[in-house]
């Protein structure tokens, strides 16, 4: 039997195919081949309830081939709402042998991603996870470059110069459309640690309700603030306090 993939700008599978974004988004593709007009149904309802029905290219062909008892039914299962953290990649079944290649913010990504496609089988199919931790992240660090995102002293309201920041941040996340980001708020140890947690969950917000304000959907963006306890310089000068009053971003 031929093998079935979808692939994705965030995701590609073998016979199913998943997309790109238009303008933001590309399209999602799926080709192979399928036994009956049910199965390739069920597959592309699945693919349209997770990517939407507009980035979804039908090359799906119907034929009479032997498939494995209740393939369609797992298959079908495996278009999850996980798939979009793949980006790009491809989802290739062929039988009873699954292989997932593309990219992932992280490690922890990787492996639940792959987790997902065992549980969505049963144990005779074998699952390939041939994923690798990408460089989304990277992008986001690189654009921050170790600036600092600046608050008025002692509020969560941001200066123009953190203002500037994310808005460069902004421009970035956009090309992600298919990426969840955890904001991430830090304050020096300077004051009592309930207060400066406080405040860290405060100006993590802010900087969430700026970025939806500019166009990143919230659905996409969870906010924490972890106050002094995560420092990365030393609270006993001036500088190091500085640095460590600073905003990050990770992807989930």
């Amino acid at each position: 039997m031929l093998p079935l993939l979808l692939a994705a700008a965030p995701l590609a599978a073998q016979n199913t195919a998943a997309g790109a974004p238009a303008a933001t988004e590309r399209p999602v593709v799926i080709e192979g081949v399928v036994p009956d007009q049910a199965t390739k149904a069920k597959l592309l309802n699945n693919l349209r309830a997770v990517y939407g029905a507009d980035r979804v290219v039908d090359r799906i062909q119907v034929e009479t081939i032997a498939t494995p008892p209740n393939w369609g039914d797992y298959v079908s299962g495996m278009i999850n709402p996980g798939l979009k953290r793949v980006s790009p990649g491809k989802l290739e079944v062929n039988g009873q042998s699954v292989r997932i290649t593309g990219e992932v913010g992280n490690e922890a990504l990787r492996q639940q991603v792959a987790s997902d496609l065992s549980l969505a089988s049963n144990t005779s199919y074998t699952v390939t996870n041939a994923l690798k931790v990408g460089s989304q992240q990277n992008v986001l660090d690189q654009t921050l470059a170790n600036r600092i995102i600046e608050f008025q002293s002692g509020s969560a309201r941001l200066t123009p110069f953190g203002m500037g920041i994310l808005d460069e941040m902004v421009a970035k996340m956009a090309q992600m459309p298919d990426s969840r980001f955890l904001i991430i708020g830090h304050t020096d140890n300077v004051g009592q640690r309930e207060s400066n947690l406080a405040l860290s969950h405060g100006r993590a917000l802010a900087v969430k309700n700026y970025m939806m304000a500019k166009g990143i959907p919230g659905s996409h963006m969870d906010v924490l603030g972890k106050g002094p306890d995560e420092p990365v310089a030393d609270n006993t000068s001036n500088d190091g306090r500085a640095r460590n009053r600073r905003i990050e971003f990770k992807i989930q």
